[in-house]
């Protein structure tokens, strides 16, 4: 027997001998990452850089000033205005993504200091429902930026969603794009300063409204920014889309971003 053949061996008997949810595969090299080794290098792979989801709650503690932060907006709940029922219902669905994250949504909104510097800070968590937006994230983001207009304090949005609108809702769901939207325009009209700051994923409902708009827009490495995934995109226009289509790389290189940051970086 080789070594190689030995030490695939040995790898692959480790990995079946680790508990659920100690370890995880990365993505970008495919080796065995530690979850508390990931959680401690800011969800980033150590061997290759690749940048894995990291929940809300640490990117407000990575960006905010030691101290500084204050929850905003907390308290609102989504309803369940249609009944919605899929595979499960939707209120089915909110309770087990408020138990799984400890979340009471997607978005999560603070005020505080980042760098000395007072900021109106928001970002949206891929763990609860895919970051969807629903009546709720619409609502908190929307006074995130109407408070930025009000108080002119510069306002900072890390969204993560491969969810879109959340069409659990229907068309409450879709409203919510207008309304960021709107409230991104009084704060422009205002003369406050909005950065939008793009994590894979930033897709659908999201990228279409209020995250597109930013004054500066900055993106982690790799990150998947579009509308509709590549592969429905292929599936429908029976196309050959570009290498890296809809990464942030590709992003940068067609002006549609202004920056690539590493996570360390961001602040």
């Amino acid at each position: 027997m080789s070594w190689g053949n030995f030490k695939s061996i040995v790898l692959s008997r480790r990995r079946r001998s680790l508990p659920d949810g100690v370890a995880l595969s990365c993505p970008g090299c495919q080796k065995t990452l530690f979850r508390k080794e990931l959680a401690d290098n800011l969800f980033v792979c150590p061997h290759c850089d690749w940048h894995h989801t990291m929940p809300g709650p640490g990117r407000i503690k990575m960006l905010l000033d030691e101290g500084s932060g204050e929850e905003l907006f907390a308290g609102l709940l989504s309803g369940d205005p249609l009944e919605f029922k899929g595979f499960k219902s939707y209120r089915d669905r909110l309770a087990r993504a408020r138990q799984d994250t400890g979340l009471e949504e997607a978005a999560l909104c603070y005020a505080g200091t980042l760098s000395g510097h007072r900021v109106l800070l928001g970002c949206t968590d891929s763990r609860f429902l895919m970051g969807s937006m629903g009546s709720v994230v619409g609502e908190k983001l929307t006074r995130l930026f109407l408070e930025g207009a009000r108080t002119r304090i510069p306002v900072v949005v890390v969204s993560g969603s491969g969810g879109g609108a959340r069409m659990d809702e229907g068309v409450f769901s879709l409203l919510q794009m207008v309304k960021t939207c709107s409230a991104v325009s009084e704060l422009h009209r205002a003369g406050g300063l909005f950065i939008s700051v793009l994590t894979n994923p930033t897709m659908g409902g999201i990228m279409a409204s209020y995250a597109s708009l930013g004054d500066i827009i900055l993106a982690e490495r790799k990150a998947l920014i579009g509308f509709t995934g590549p592969r429905v995109i292929k599936q429908t226009t029976q196309e050959e889309l570009p290498d890296h289509f809809q990464e942030a790389e590709f992003l940068l290189e067609h002006g549609h971003i202004d920056r690539i940051v590493r996570r360390a970086d961001t602040k």
